[in-house]
C-alpha cells in the first residue's frame, strides 16, 4: 500500500474477494466433474507455447483500468477466429468484470469459436475460481504472485494442477520469480506492466528471463507491439509473448497476429 492509498492491484484484489463472496452466496461451488465437450483445445497449453520460435498468445479483453475501452463493441467470436487464422498458438481471455468488463461467458464464447488452448486471465485468489475455470473448459489459469501469499500461491498452484489445469504464474521482479519457482511453477509469465501503477517496461523481461531455469516455459506479457521485439526476447530465452491491447486496437486483428508471426527463429541471429 502506498502513501496515497491502495495500489491498483490491491484495489482490484479486494474487489475480487468481495465479488467472490457474492458469487458464492448466489451459486454453490461448481462441481469438478468432467470437462465440457471440446474443452481445452487441441494440445496442452505449455506444449503450444514451446513450439519453435516465439509463439503469440492472443488476448481478448474489452477494456483496462489504464487505457479504458479498447475496441468499440468487439465481436469476441469474430476476433478469436481471426487470432487463430492469424497464427496465434493460444488464447487469453480476461474474465474480470468491474475493471476489465470480462465474464465467464467470454470463455464460453471463445471456446465455441476456436480450437486453441485458452488461458483464463483473472485475479484468482480462491479455489472457487479454479472450479469455475475447470467447468468453463479452459486449459490454463493465471496466478499472480503479487496478489497472493506464499501459502496461497502454493495451495492454488497445487490444486489447479491436481484438477488438470495448467498454470501460468506471473511475476514482476526477482523476489516474485523466486516465490514462483518455490511453488513449482512450470510456466512463468514475466509481466512488463507493474500492477502497482500500470507502468510498462519491456526491459523487465530481459532482466529476469535469464534467471529462469531450463525446462521452464517463459512468457513475456504486456508492452509487445511489433515483431522486432520478438528477436530480442527470444535471445533472452522467451518462448511466447502475450499480446492484448495492440491486437484489440488493430483494424485487422488477424493481420496483426500474422505481422508478429513474421518473426522467425533465424532472425534471432541477426
Amino acid at each position: 500500500m502506498s502513501a496515497q492509498g491502495p495500489t491498483v492491484l490491491a484495489r482490484i484484489v479486494a474487489e475480487t474477494r468481495a465479488e467472490l463472496e457474492r458469487r458464492k452466496r448466489d451459486a454453490p461451488q461448481p462441481e469438478p466433474g468432467r470437462r465440457p465437450a471440446g474443452a481445452v483445445g487441441g494440445r496442452p497449453f505449455a506444449e503450444a507455447l514451446s513450439a519453435p520460435g516465439v509463439g503469440v498468445i492472443a488476448e481478448f479483453k474489452r477494456r483496462s483500468p489504464s487505457a479504458g475501452e479498447l475496441r468499440e463493441n468487439p465481436d469476441l467470436q469474430e476476433m478469436v477466429k481471426a487470432y487463430e487464422v492469424g497464427g496465434a498458438v493460444a488464447l487469453s481471455v480476461l474474465t474480470e468484470g468491474p475493471n476489465f468488463s470480462g465474464s465467464l461467458e467470454d470463455l464460453a464464447g471463445a471456446r465455441a469459436a476456436s480450437s486453441l488452448p485458452i488461458l483464463r486471465k483473472d485475479f484468482i485468489v480462491d479455489p472457487y475460481q479454479l472450479y469455475e475455470s475447470r467447468s468453463a473448459g479452459v486449459a490454463a489459469v493465471l496466478l499472480i504472485v503479487a496478489a497472493l501469499s506464499g501459502a496461497e500461491l502454493s495451495a492454488l498452484h497445487d490444486q489447479a494442477r491436481a484438477m488438470g489445469l495448467e498454470v501460468l504464474v506471473e511475476v514482476h521482479d526477482r523476489g516474485e520469480l523466486e516465490r514462483a519457482l518455490e511453488a513449482g511453477a512450470e510456466i512463468i509469465g514475466i509481466n512488463n506492466r507493474d500492477l502497482r501503477d500500470f507502468s510498462v517496461e519491456v526491459g523487465r523481461t530481459l532482466a529476469l528471463a535469464g534467471e529462469v531455469p531450463a525446462g521452464v516455459v517463459v512468457v513475456s506479457e504486456s508492452g509487445i507491439a511489433g515483431a522486432g521485439q520478438l528477436a530480442e526476447l527470444e535471445r533472452a530465452g522467451v518462448h511466447a509473448v502475450l499480446v492484448g491491447e495492440a491486437l484489440m486496437r488493430a483494424a485487422d486483428p488477424g493481420a496483426a497476429v500474422r505481422a508478429l508471426r513474421t518473426f522467425r527463429r533465424s532472425d534471432a541471429a541477426l
